[in-house]
C-alpha cells in the first residue's frame, strides 16, 4: 500500500512548520512548498535531513514551478502559504492579491489538472467578517472585509467554492482567529515582547487598548487542521465548507499586555496608547468567532490563554 502524500504550502512558516511535524508524527509523507520570503527551513531542517519531508523552494505564484513539484499522487493539500500582513496589505493591495488570490487559483488549477482531490485552506475569521456587530460571530454572517488582505481571503474562498462544484473537489476553509505560539515572528504578542525587552518601563499600545480579540494557541490550530483533513477525505466530491476556528473567550489588548507583564515579572510598566479604536487602518477592533460548527466535528481548543502566552514567551526568551 502506498504511503499517503500530503502537501503543505507555507510549510516552513510559523503554523505550517508545526503542521508538517504533526503530519510526519502520524505517518504521513509530506511535501513542503515555501518561497522562504518570511521564514527559513530551520524549524523543519531535521525532518528534511532525515528524508521525512520533501522540500521545494517555490513561490505559489509561479505556476510552472508548481507544476514541476506535483506528481498527481498527492491526496491532500494544506494551503497555508500567503501574505499574512494585514496592515501592509492596505499599503500594497496588489501584492496581497497576487499572493493570496493568484497563488491560490494556481493551486486549484494544479488540483484540477492532476486530479488531487482535497484541500484544507487557512482563511481568516476577523478580517473576513470585518466590523460585524454579532458576537460570537457565526459563519452565516455576510463577509464584509475592511482590508485588502481580508478581501483576498474572501476571494480565495469564492474560487474554492466554484472549483469544488465545477471539478468535483473537496475543499474546507478554516477561518482562523489570531494564532500565536512558538515560532511566531509577528503579531501583537511578538511586538509587545520586543518593546518590553527594549524598555521594560513602558509599553506603547496601538489604538485605545480596548480592541477585543480571540487568540488560539498554535497546536490547537494544528489539531483542527489535521482533523479537518480526516473529515474532508470522507466527504463526497463537490464539497466546499467553511469553519470558524478560535476560542470561546476574548481579551482586550490591554488585558493581553497585563498578562504578558505579569508573566515576564515586570513591575510598574506604563502603558501608552496611540489612540483611536483601531490599531491601524484595516484592523478589526472586535473579533470573537462562534466555533459551534467545528465543535460538531469533534474539535475544541485545549490550551488556556494564559498557559499559551507563557509557552510562547518562554520560547522567545530561549
Amino acid at each position: 500500500m502506498n504511503q499517503a502524500v500530503d502537501v503543505v504550502t507555507g510549510g516552513a512558516g510559523f503554523i505550517g512548520s508545526h503542521l508538517v511535524r504533526a503530519l510526519v508524527e502520524i505517518g504521513r509523507k509530506v511535501v513542503v512548498i515555501d518561497n522562504l520570503s518570511s521564514s527559513t527551513t530551520d524549524a523543519i531542517k531535521d525532518l528534511i535531513d532525515k528524508g521525512r519531508v520533501d522540500f521545494h523552494k517555490v513561490d505559489i505564484r509561479d505556476k510552472k514551478a508548481l507544476d514541476d513539484v506535483f506528481t498527481g499522487k498527492e491526496t491532500l493539500l494544506y494551503h497555508l502559504a500567503a501574505d499574512p500582513r494585514v496592515k501592509e496589505s492596505v499599503e500594497n493591495p496588489v501584492d496581497s492579491y497576487d499572493q493570496n488570490v493568484t497563488g491560490t487559483v494556481n493551486l486549484l488549477e494544479i488540483m484540477r489538472a492532476k486530479k488531487i482531490p482535497c484541500m484544507v485552506f487557512a482563511s481568516s475569521g476577523g478580517t473576513l467578517y470585518g466590523d460585524t456587530t454579532q458576537f460570537p460571530t457565526p459563519e452565516t454572517v455576510p463577509l464584509k472585509p475592511i482590508s485588502p488582505y481580508g478581501a483576498s481571503k474572501a476571494a480565495a474562498e469564492m474560487y474554492m467554492s466554484a472549483y469544488a462544484a465545477s471539478y468535483d473537489l473537496e475543499i474546507a476553509s478554516l477561518r482562523f482567529a489570531n494564532i500565536y505560539g512558538p515560532g511566531s515572528n509577528h503579531g501583537v504578542m511578538y511586538d509587545f515582547y520586543h518593546k518590553l525587552k527594549k524598555d521594560p518601563s513602558r509599553l506603547e499600545i496601538l489604538g485605545d487598548g480596548k480592541q477585543s480579540k480571540s487568540y488560539l494557541y498554535v497546536m490547537d490550530c494544528v489539531n483542527a487542521c489535521t482533523l479537518t483533513g480526516e473529515w474532508l477525505a470522507k466527504q463526497k466530491p463537490g464539497t466546499f465548507d467553511f469553519f470558524n476556528l478560535g476560542t470561546k473567550s476574548w481579551e482586550t489588548v490591554t488585558d493581553l499586555a497585563k498578562v504578558m507583564v505579569e508573566i515576564l515579572g515586570l513591575k510598574n510598566v506604563k502603558f501608552e496608547y496611540t489612540g483611536g479604536n483601531r490599531g491601524w487602518t484595516g484592523d478589526v477592533a472586535k473579533n470573537l468567532l462562534d466555533i459551534s460548527k467545528v465543535e460538531k466535528m469533534g474539535w475544541k481548543p485545549k490550551t488556556s490563554f494564559k498557559d499559551g502566552v507563557k509557552k510562547y514567551l518562554d520560547s522567545l526568551r530561549c
